[in-house]
């Protein structure tokens, strides 16, 4: 099949690209790739290549680019102003609309980023516990803040409940306020929660960690041990939010937190993201807190940004429209299945990990339960398909094919093809 041409014009800002930013990219992914617009399904770059997407803006898109109705909705609002640091309706109907349908959320509070919704959610576990010490799990994605860094991909991991910075720049003494433990091992898990719940503040765990599903008993038992001791218990949804279901994992997995995150979809491809908990968690941004000493000020100039809002009381309007989840699952199933397929046909050593909206090929074929066992993926190899990948027109991140509910049959068979001629080349 054809494979994707680079024009003098994306090699001139390639090269600006390397001349200006750092490692010549915006940090996020290695793709030498540079996109000039998106429709729906597909993006084109600038060098007028047409792509079919599934790194979906990193899962934001998930109603596809340019959406006509979150187009609208932006647009309005643009008009009328562009952020105002108070109070706004759209804001305000856009937390009516999470507590509504999210299962652990009385209140809600915005903030720009997933790294700040993490770290202000930590923060609140700490605050309501009185207490310094988060637990979080190996291989767990949580932003770019201190405290999430720690463990996220060690090289060399550490015996548990050690944390391994994976960073420069981390105060040292960030490294004793974080216990690890192993995703999917509750008995590990519940082990440490035991023999520190004294000093924990909270736990916090993707319910679906990157690519990794919980096994069935696991979510349920970290939530019994957090009740037990009275330890917040976090769910980091700005992935699983909106996405696995509509009301996130803790539908889909039927497990509720005392506080969850949220991100990426709430807000229709714009920096917006939240915190959402119970009353009694949320009450520490109640400056009335003050008088018990448990007050946490929280300020962010765009936090609650009426047009981020716009876009996601727009994108959410769509998500609970008839049959939208449904035919979101089936196409993400095909699209699992048929690869499966393709790599037991071709006998390549490999399996697709996930969920239907969001999954991804792991080159090994012993089982995936945490991130150790995910460490005997060859990493090489499923760069150098992902390369292969776009060479034929198909874009995704390092990890993760981000399903879309606009996601079409035509994008399905130009994918298998793809996939089908990158997997002929990598084992020729």
């Amino acid at each position: 099949m054809p494979k994707r041409l680079v024009s003098v014009e994306e090699r001139a800002l390639d090269e600006k690209a390397r001349q200006y930013l750092p490692g010549g990219s915006l940090g996020n992914t290695p793709i030498n790739v540079i996109i000039r617009e998106g429709h729906g399904s597909r993006v084109w770059d600038v060098s007028g290549n047409e792509l079919v997407d599934y790194l979906m803006g990193s899962g934001p898109m998930l109603v596809g680019h340019g959406h006509p109705d979150v187009l609208a909705a932006i647009r309005e609002q643009v008009e009328k102003g562009t952020t105002f640091f108070t109070n706004n309706e759209h804001a305000i109907l856009l937390a009516e609309e999470l507590v509504n349908a999210v299962a652990c959320a009385d209140k809600v509070r915005f903030v720009s980023s997933g790294s700040e919704a993490t770290h202000y959610a930590m923060r609140t576990a700490r605050a309501y516990r009185n207490r310094d010490k988060i637990l979080k799990f190996e291989g767990g994605f949580h932003g770019m803040n201190d405290y999430a860094l720690m463990s996220m991909s060690p090289a060399d991991p550490p015996d548990y409940p050690q944390a391994a910075p994976d960073s420069a720049g981390i105060p040292s003494s960030i490294r004793d306020e974080m216990l690890i433990a192993p995703f999917n091992d509750i008995e590990t898990a519940s082990a440490i929660i035991e023999q520190h719940h004294e000093e924990l503040g909270g736990v916090i765990v993707e319910p679906f960690q990157r690519i990794i599903p919980p096994v069935p008993g696991f979510l349920e038992g970290l939530r019994e041990v957090t009740r037990h001791y009275e330890i917040p218990l976090i769910f980091d949804e700005v992935v699983t939010g909106f996405r696995l279901a509509y009301g996130g994992a803790q539908e889909y997995y039927g497990v509720t937190p005392d506080i969850c995150t949220l991100g990426k979809t709430i807000a229709g491809g714009f920096p917006l993201a939240a915190v959402a908990g119970t009353e009694e968690m949320m009450s520490h941004f109640d400056p009335v807190s003050r008088e018990t000493g448990g007050y946490m000020p929280q300020i962010g100039t765009l936090s609650g940004n009426p047009v981020a809002a716009s876009a996601g009381l727009a994108t959410l309007e769509v998500l609970r429209r008839e049959g939208t989840y449904e035919r979101l699952f089936e196409v993400g199933r095909q699209l699992k299945d048929g690869f499966q397929r393709l790599l037991t046909e071709a006998e390549v050593p490999a399996q697709i990990v996930g969920e239907p909206p969001l999954f991804d090929v792991v080159f090994v074929d012993s089982e995936i339960t945490d991130y150790r066992s995910l460490l005997a993926n060859d990493k090489q190899k499923a760069m150098r398909f992902n390369e292969m990948l776009l060479e034929r027109g198909i874009l995704k991140g390092d990890w993760k094919f981000y399903l879309s509910t606009v996601h079409t049959q035509e994008d399905l068979d130009l994918t298998f093809q793809a996939f089908a001629s990158a997997l002929d080349e990598l084992m020729g």
